[in-house]
């Protein structure tokens, strides 16, 4: 909503000179006082810039050239390499974050295609069914704290009782019928 501008030229040449005025003053002020203002202000910026020279410098030291570490010698390899067990606790699965996968539920990804609902899609799907305490080592984000090796929660929970015990807020006797006495404002 645009305002409404009441002025005749006596108030337009009021505002004017008003404003000339303003103009006048600030050019007056600059003129007498603006070489004073800059040259405070080069005075300051000098001063800054020799605290930032003097200012105490700690000497750098170099780091020492990093030694090449010395590898063990090898042992030897008599023995077999053994095939490492998936579903034992070890270094290299408390490494990891995510456990591996049963060895069952591992083969599934062997049988069948995705398409018929087989092979990875089967695999997945069973997969997103275990608990994340039995698929994780640890919880990986916050919302895993809540409920972790909680165990089944479902098979505990108990409805609550309806806090209403009134089957109905209807009249017992429809609209028209005869108020009590009680009910009846004085």
């Amino acid at each position: 909503m645009a305002r409404a501008l009441n002025m005749d030229s006596l108030q337009q040449n009021f505002w004017k000179e008003e404003y000339l005025k303003e103009i006048m003053l600030r050019f007056g002020w600059h003129q007498k006082y603006g070489a004073l203002v800059k040259a405070k202000q080069e005075r300051q910026r000098d001063r800054r810039k020799k605290a930032v020279e003097t200012t105490l410098k700690l000497p750098s030291v170099k780091a020492p050239f990093p030694e090449k570490p010395r590898s063990p010698p090898h042992p030897p390899l008599a023995e077999p390499p053994q095939e490492r067990d998936l579903m034992g606790v070890d270094e290299m699965v408390l490494a990891t974050e995510m456990k591996p996968a049963p060895r069952e539920l591992r083969n599934l990804l062997y049988q069948g295609i995705s398409h018929e609902d087989e092979g990875r899609y089967r695999y997945l799907k069973l997969r997103a069914l275990l608990r994340p305490e039995d698929k994780y080592t640890f919880p990986i984000t916050t919302n895993f704290n809540y409920g972790w090796q909680m165990g089944n929660m479902a098979s505990s929970y108990v409805a609550p009782e309806p806090k209403c015990r009134i089957d109905s807020f209807f009249r017992k006797n429809g609209a028209f019928s005869l108020l009590h006495p009680r009910d009846v404002a004085l």
